[in-house]
């Protein structure tokens, strides 16, 4: 287990990200039309998962700004934004905010991506939630960078995330 912040108190984490240099493993999310994805769709692409607790607070809600601004153009690159919020609340936060340079994805149907990623907080205010973590993998599957964010309130490092790409 990890262990985390929420408003400066500890909460603990289902278990640890998945290690630099490790196969990124598979999972089974949902997009807004709700059709399933996983890791197996963009083979060949870097991606960067913005995993986070909910859209509706601000940290979180910033961080989809953010990884939209700053993924725009990047070459060969997807950024999916994940949560357990409903595919329906992805869809209408996008289309209401202008997102439209990353995949919104919920985990709805399957328990895949908390089982495989181990981000789910197992204590506190929101047990039950993902914890906000950065996983950036590359074109042949591997993951090359990872941030368990250690205050749930505060933002990933966009830059170091990003930069895991070149």
């Amino acid at each position: 287990m990890a262990t985390i912040l929420f408003g400066g108190n500890e909460v603990k984490t289902s278990g640890s990200l998945p290690e630099v240099g490790s196969t990124a493993p598979d999972f089974i999310l949902t997009k807004t039309d709700l059709s399933d994805i996983s890791l197996k769709d963009f083979a060949g692409k870097k991606i960067v998962l913005n995993i986070f607790p909910s859209l509706g607070t601000p940290v979180c809600a910033g961080s989809i700004r953010k990884f939209n601004e700053k993924a725009a153009g990047i070459d060969n690159t997807e950024v999916l934004c994940i949560s357990k919020d409903l595919p329906f609340a992805h869809k209408s936060f996008c289309e209401t905010e202008g997102i439209e340079n990353v995949v919104p994805a919920a985990e709805y149907k399957s328990t895949a991506f908390e089982d495989a990623y181990k981000v789910t907080i197992q204590d506190g205010p929101f047990t039950g939630l993902f914890s906000r973590a950065v996983v950036v993998i590359d074109e042949t599957g591997k993951v090359v960078y990872t941030e368990q964010v250690k205050e749930v309130g505060d933002e990933p490092d966009y830059d170091k995330a990003l930069a895991a790409l070149a």
